[in-house]
């Protein structure tokens, strides 16, 4: 299916894999109710794509986004499906979010809880990919307000000098990257 600009890809009422601290299937709830309050844990993924010049694709959420708008992030994140693996949903949404195609390599998987304001929670197990873009980018709106590519020096200078723009979970993973997985961002920031 080729990528759409305007096609609905996330629902309030989309059921969210809930899970224990151990990330064993504990039952499944609406991602409105698993987002409200302090949330509720679930099963999540995050994605960073590089290009063929070594940098890092960035997406600004959507004014849309009921938790963090407008905040820059990682290149593609969300939540598999009742059924579906993290890495099968992280390329199914990368292509609905993106309209790109990428092999993806699982790298970690942590555990974090995040609150935005008095609006919600993130409270997620989320497993880490990294990959690198095939084809162009095309934005989906109902997703993505603006798209950048940046070098892994400049997310490191502007996660050092600006961190308030940035979603807490971009933070958190690169952090985890730059530190115990230094080599494999290496690896993909070599043009």
């Amino acid at each position: 299916m080729e990528p759409s600009r305007t096609r609905r890809v996330s629902f309030d009422d989309e059921p969210l894999i809930l899970v224990d601290e151990d990330n064993n299937v504990v039952g499944y709830r609406a991602k409105a109710d698993v987002h409200a309050g302090d949330g509720i844990l679930h099963r999540a993924f995050s994605v960073f794509l590089f290009d063929e010049q070594g940098r890092i694709l960035l997406q600004q959420r959507s004014a849309a986004k009921p938790l963090w708008p407008l905040f820059w992030s990682n290149s593609c994140c969300s939540h598999p499906r009742r059924g579906e693996t993290e890495a099968e949903a992280a390329k199914r949404r990368v292509h609905e979010e993106l309209g790109l195609a990428a092999e993806l390599e699982y790298v970690y998987t942590f555990t974090y809880h995040a609150r935005f304001e008095d609006k919600g929670s993130e409270h997620e197990t989320c497993s880490v990919f990294l990959g690198r873009a095939q084809g162009d980018v095309v934005t989906n709106e109902n997703e993505i307000a603006a798209v950048r590519w940046v070098s892994v020096e400049e997310l490191d200078a502007a996660l050092r000098d600006d961190s308030t723009s940035y979603s807490p979970w971009l933070q958190m993973e690169w952090a985890r990257l730059r530190e115990d997985f230094a080599a494999v961002i290496d690896a993909y920031a070599q043009a």
